[in-house]
């Protein structure tokens, strides 16, 4: 396993992140709690869940618990989503709401601190600087060790740097991205920025919600409860099962053949390997999954192989987009909303 710096910080993160986002969901606990303990018998030392996704936390915090592997994990979780529908109050990037997450998070992943407490999504009509000042209170309580952001545009992320160094706060260090084959508008601007100002960049799906794994084909009916129905309707199907994006899983699947390797090893070996990647996101719903994913560490990506893989998926251009007409990813400053 190799081990890359979170960003300007010292602490090392594996080169792969376990995403826990469909534990104790897709995912029985018990199964969870195996897939866990293997991954960090593997090397993998950064976990990374939501107090949003079902009882994550809860299964995260019960397998750490156990014969001290707490101590040994970065563990992250994040902040911003609705979690009481019956109180207004109860989400978003305000100190009220960030104050009382952080609490609810720490009880259910049974520790006394989080190593990396990222807002999951951006707040037009929250100051930034409130949203830092109440950041910045629980990295001096020692309830969280460092702060990052998910889905930020560039801008915001410069922004957040200013607001920081104005009032003498503590600074986000990472910024988790969505980032894959198919998703590479963030090289125009987000991952530029992240590498400027020394972000960690940790992206998210990099299986492109499982399309570059290659169970998908033109024509295939895809099955109920696939990654594809449950979040958004039809979003993943409309973007991803599209002619372009089958013309570039053609290509991925011809070059893992080659290298004797599966489709999802070399999607997500490419992902770690692009320039100011630190940790790209596993989102195992299996342990056959894991141990497939994990795989991707011997994978290597060629000079040969990046130039056929821009060919059909340009540098800077989305194929399948994670951004265009996405409301829950907020670009725009409050006064153009």
């Amino acid at each position: 396993m190799e081990y890359r710096n979170l960003g300007r910080t010292g602490v090392k993160v594996s080169t792969l992140c376990l995403g826990c986002m469909n534990f104790s969901d897709k995912t029985p606990e018990a199964e969870s709690i195996e897939m866990i303990d293997a991954a960090l018998e593997k090397g993998v030392n950064f976990l990374d869940t939501a107090n949003v996704y079902d009882q994550s936390e809860e299964v995260v915090g019960k397998a750490l618990q156990r014969d001290g592997k707490r101590d040994r994990v970065v563990l992250a979780t994040k902040v911003f989503g609705c979690m009481d529908q019956s109180d207004v109050n109860a989400r978003g990037n305000h100190r009220r709401h960030i104050m009382q997450a952080c609490e609810q998070s720490l009880q259910r992943l049974r520790t006394d601190s989080i190593d990396l407490y990222q807002l999951h999504r951006p707040m037009s009509e929250i100051p930034i600087d409130e949203t830092l000042r109440a950041l910045d209170d629980l990295i001096r309580a020692g309830k969280v060790r460092y702060i990052g952001t998910s889905c930020f545009p560039g801008w915001r992320l410069v922004e957040s740097l200013w607001v920081a160094k104005e009032l003498g706060l503590n600074r986000f260090v990472c910024e988790q991205l969505p980032y894959n084959i198919l998703e590479r508008s963030a090289e125009r601007e987000i991952i530029p920025a992240a590498q400027t100002y020394g972000f960690a960049l940790i992206p998210w799906g990099p299986l492109s919600g499982g399309f570059l794994t290659g169970k998908y084909h033109p024509g295939d009916k895809r099955p109920e409860g696939a990654r594809y129905q449950m979040h958004r309707g039809t979003w993943f199907a409309e973007r991803n099962f599209s002619d372009a994006s089958f013309a570039v899983l053609d290509v991925v699947e011809k070059l893992a053949q080659v290298k004797g390797c599966t489709v999802s090893q070399f999607s997500l070996a490419w992902c770690a390997k692009q320039p100011g990647i630190t940790s790209p996101i596993m989102g195992p719903t299996s342990m056959e999954q894991l141990l497939d994913n994990l795989g991707a560490l011997e994978v290597d990506i060629t000079e040969e192989d990046e130039k056929q893989i821009d060919q059909v998926a340009p540098p800077g251009k989305a194929i399948a987009s994670c951004y265009d007409n996405d409301d829950d990813i907020d670009f725009r400053p409050a006064q153009f909303r």
